[in-house]
């Protein structure tokens, strides 16, 4: 099942080459409103620097609301963020309550956005908006339900959008195959994400962001040489959970990454990280079953040319590891 695993990545790597150059860069944009007196509002829209479409995502408030004050936008790592002062005068004692907050150009750019906002009476209220959602209608009172189903979506979005953890993953199915040993090494992975995922978002302890992004890339990096040993034998191929575990640390700090980029609802921070990590765990099985499916329509058919086609998935996986190793260590020390 391994030299069958191997073939099939080579075609799926191939189709996902021209995307991944910029893997581990998705995170949606985001619309926070704060009410920090009656009738005025501070407002952050946080949006991805490198756009996908000619068309912008722009933020939708009501039309009698007016920008009072506005500073001059801020480039955030892989965002750009721009910050106003926002007066709803017309709008009545309930303020934005009933109110629709959205964005525009989501559909054109394929993209995905976290709408927040947080009332002075202590309400907060938070929305996933999408191409088929673009705007949301600011609740009278919050819901659990929301929480759940809006950060579940998000967590698929992040493990669907990171082609290096993607990536991760599908080397340990070339190196362990299926099974029992497939069953340990992907729960051994999904323990260590979780662990500083939790840790990082509750705030136990900070990292610095570009070097635990080359830390992601450079576990790529040592798998891929770890699948090019002829020898299955080493304690590392025996016990690949040790690995996964381990690299599995560094991924989750990534994924707390993007879920601090997004932001959480501060009168349910618990429910959302759970359900963050769940929406992970769905993206991540989706995946294996994905390949799994593939695998059963492909293996006969490629049989003949396996010996050929065993390298290339390999050599695919490391020259992208190495590629972003530099690409990354080149903002480590810049």
């Amino acid at each position: 099942m391994r030299l069958v695993l191997r073939l099939l990545t080579g075609m799926v790597l191939s189709l996902v080459l021209a995307q991944v150059a910029q893997a581990h860069r998705f995170a949606p944009s985001l619309l926070k409103v704060t009410e920090i007196s009656d009738q005025l509002y501070n407002v952050v829209w946080k949006t991805p620097a490198q756009g996908t479409s000619s068309v912008p995502l722009q933020p939708v408030w009501p039309d009698s609301c007016e920008i009072t004050n506005s500073s001059p936008p801020q480039v955030e790592g892989t965002g750009v963020v721009n910050s106003w002062q926002m007066r709803c005068a017309q709008l009545g004692d309930d303020g934005l309550v009933g109110e629709t907050l959205g964005v525009d150009g989501l559909g054109e750019n394929q993209a995905s956005a976290l709408v927040m906002v947080s009332l002075l009476d202590g309400r907060n209220y938070q929305q996933v908006l999408n191409s088929e959602q673009t705007g949301f209608v600011v609740p009278a009172e919050s819901s659990s339900g929301e929480v759940m189903g809006d950060y579940s979506l998000l967590g698929i979005e992040h493990i669907w959008g990171g082609w290096d953890h993607l990536l991760f993953v599908f080397g340990l199915l070339l190196l362990v195959g299926g099974g029992a040993r497939l069953l340990w090494t992907i729960t051994a992975f999904t323990v260590g994400h979780s662990i500083t995922l939790s840790l990082v978002t509750l705030g136990y302890f900070d990292y610095p962001v570009a070097l635990v992004e080359f830390a992601i890339a450079l576990s790529i990096f040592v798998l891929a040489v770890e699948l090019t040993r002829t020898s299955r034998h080493d304690i590392l191929w025996r016990n690949p959970w040790w690995l996964a575990g381990g690299f599995g640390l560094l991924h989750g700090m990534g994924f707390a990454g993007a879920l601090a980029q997004s932001g959480l609802p501060q009168d349910n921070v618990p429910l959302a990280l759970l359900f963050f990590n769940v929406g992970i765990e769905i993206g991540q099985i989706s995946f294996i079953l994905l390949v799994l499916a593939l695998w059963l329509l492909v293996r006969k058919p490629l049989a003949p040319w396996q010996d050929r086609l065993l390298p290339i998935p390999v050599y695919i996986l490391g020259s992208l590891s190495a590629m972003w190793c530099i690409e990354r260590g080149l903002e480590v020390f810049s």
